[in-house]
């Protein structure tokens, strides 16, 4: 009888504990903004970089507003925690991510192939890269990287994966909001 009161007792403990770490995680209280600096986010493209918390948090240039910049940044982060990053600058010529000048850029690098659109692309552990055509009133060539949070963890090929569907659906959103014709 006393194994069985000492099995129902740890037990119940455990579900408790279970039950206490549950509650105090608070999950995601969180809600997306439909767009971030000019940019409109797909929820399903960035849910995988997404962590618990209180707060989402965009701080950035907005691409959507015309400017003699050409340089723009955009962080998303969550309670104050970097969650992924992404920057555009506006070029003269479209460079290789995958040139060896490129190279610090990331860890892992490998070209991205079958870019649903003309440009270039490489992709890390942490860091995707693409450079594009922009052709427009802001610039005529673009070079965006998208990076995430050192602190991103999970199965390095499933995140790489992540960041390569976020980083492919982003730069048509980026040359939209900046007006590329090409």
């Amino acid at each position: 009888m006393k194994t069985n009161t000492h099995r129902l007792t740890a037990a119940l403990l455990g579900c408790g504990l279970t039950l206490s770490l549950t509650a105090c995680g608070g999950g995601r209280e969180y809600s997306l903004p439909e767009a971030a600096c000019g940019v409109p986010l797909d929820a399903e493209k960035i849910d995988p970089f997404l962590v618990d918390g209180k707060t989402f948090e965009v701080a950035g240039d907005p691409l959507n507003e015309p400017t003699a910049k050409k340089y723009w940044k955009c962080t998303l982060s969550v309670d104050d925690t970097l969650v992924v990053a992404f920057q555009v600058d506006a070029v003269d010529r479209l460079h290789d991510p995958m040139a060896a000048s490129e190279e610090f850029r990331f860890a892992n690098r490998a070209k991205m192939e079958r870019l649903p659109f003309s440009g270039l692309g490489a992709l890390g552990d942490r860091t995707a890269v693409i450079s594009t055509e922009c052709a427009g009133t802001q610039a005529a060539y673009l070079f965006t990287e998208v990076s995430l949070s050192t602190k991103t963890g999970g199965d390095t090929a499933e995140r790489r994966k992540a960041i390569e569907a976020f980083a492919v659906d982003l730069v048509p959103k980026v040359q939209k909001a900046l007006g590329c014709t090409a």
